[in-house]
């Protein structure tokens, strides 16, 4: 262990506070975003504020308090400037337009104006649908490296309610901000966005065994600050990483790595209407293109496995990392090139990595929870370094979230902590 690493605790609020699995920090390393659920998992999305602490002073600054029944949560920064997206649940919501997946948005809101947000994605529940709206929900809204498009996950109201149409699947989105959308008011929950918003993956009904087709796609993250070097020397500006299900041919349901180029105009149809139909889910633009990465069906243990993660670019868009089991069935470390396909092992720690993890800002190493301990790997030597010492079960940092600041100075993570009132999960710090 490290014996110069130093644990802080930021905060001491006795609520929730829960740390999206990456972008929590502002871009000039001082403020730490965070929501304030309930539930330690953040899985009970009951929380009415995003707020923001001083890794210095401790200060809290609340920069959203949701109204009229609705709630908030899932918050992450922009790389640029003081924008932070999040989820907003319903407002005034009722029986059949409560909060699930299919029944959220993106809102953005600047720390230098809080509580002033503004709505991300526009949503058009009424046919003829609206080219740039979707027609449900969205879910955790990533900035791309510029600050400029935000992805995010998907699902679809339309289709989650018309037996008769393509299945509701998870799919993965973009907003880009290429003007404002409009929509009708011929549903009451319609509403205009700021940005133009399309699907960008490809799902399908029921997928052919042994193909590279997927029912779901889902945990997206962007490649590279600015994109990745293809194979033949060019720029890919723009694209995603993502968690892919496909069917062996065997049957098995198994996750594997997919990415997505993103062309410079979303606007342009391809083979189906960018809007979708009352039957039919909306149709990635022309130029995005999905590929499969990882093939792992004949490994002992198949599959993409281990805790809920996202995968993770290096910074120059370079390498992908996600997790796996080796076999002997332990959860490491991986990584693969966004042009080869060709999987590397990175890790072999005797213990399961058991959290989403974070690149260094000179992606020379990942942070996550291991052994009941912050750790961080090398990504050259599959070294790895603890940060935190060992906690009972149960006391140790959350899975959910381990960030690295801007500057690659500071850590960020959440525990739970006893109190006079109770058991929260509060915000550390740690200096890898």
């Amino acid at each position: 262990m490290r014996t110069d690493a130093v644990e802080r605790q930021l905060t001491h609020q006795p609520h929730g506070h829960i740390l999206t699995n990456s972008a929590v920090w502002s871009p000039d390393g001082q403020w730490i975003v965070y929501d304030v659920r309930s539930d330690a998992a953040g899985s009970l999305f009951d929380g009415s504020r995003i707020e923001r602490v001083h890794i210095e002073t401790g200060e809290i600054e609340t920069l959203f308090e949701a109204k009229n029944q609705a709630c908030v949560g899932v918050a992450t920064c922009s790389p640029v400037d003081d924008r932070v997206v999040f989820i907003h649940g319903p407002k005034h919501p009722t029986p059949d337009w409560a909060y699930n997946a299919y029944h959220r948005q993106g809102v953005i809101v600047n720390a230098s104006q809080p509580g002033d947000a503004v709505d991300l994605d526009a949503r058009d529940l009424t046919p003829p649908f609206t080219l740039g709206a979707l027609r449900g929900g969205t879910h955790v809204h990533t900035f791309d490296g510029r600050g400029e498009w935000v992805a995010f996950t998907y699902e679809d109201h339309v289709l989650a309610t018309n037996p008769a149409g393509d299945l509701n699947q998870r799919n993965v989105g973009v907003s880009a901000p290429i003007g404002p959308v409009s929509v009708s008011r011929g549903h009451p929950r319609n509403h205009d966005g700021t940005s133009f918003s399309v699907l960008v993956t490809r799902t399908v009904n029921v997928p052919k065994p042994g193909s590279d087709e997927i029912k779901k796609a889902y945990e997206d993250a962007w490649i590279g600050r600015d994109g990745y070097r293809r194979s033949n020397g060019t720029w890919q500006h723009r694209a995603l990483a993502f968690l892919g299900d496909v069917i062996s041919a065997t049957g098995a349901t198994i996750t594997e790595l997919f990415v997505v180029d993103l062309p410079d105009d979303v606007r342009i149809p391809s083979d189906g209407p960018l809007e979708g139909t009352s039957t039919r889910r909306p149709c990635p633009p022309h130029g995005a293109v999905q590929r499969r990465l990882t093939n792992t069906a004949d490994r002992r243990f198949p599959g993409i496995q281990g805790p809920r993660h996202w995968p993770r670019s290096s910074p120059d868009g370079g390498r992908i990392a996600f997790l796996m089991k080796d076999d002997a069935g332990v959860v490491q470390l991986w990584s693969v090139s966004p042009n080869s396909g060709e999987v590397e092992q990175v890790s072999r720690h005797p213990w399961n990595i058991s959290s989403a993890f974070t690149w260094s800002p000179d992606g020379r190493s990942i942070a996550h929870v291991m052994d009941n301990s912050m750790f961080v790997t090398d990504m050259e030597t599959g070294e790895g370094t603890r940060l935190t010492p060992r906690s009972l079960d149960g006391e140790g940092p959350r899975p959910e979230a381990c960030v690295f600041s801007p500057d690659g100075s500071r850590i960020t993570y959440v525990k739970p902590v006893r109190g006079d009132v109770g058991v929260f999960n509060q915000v550390f710090c740690v200096a890898p």
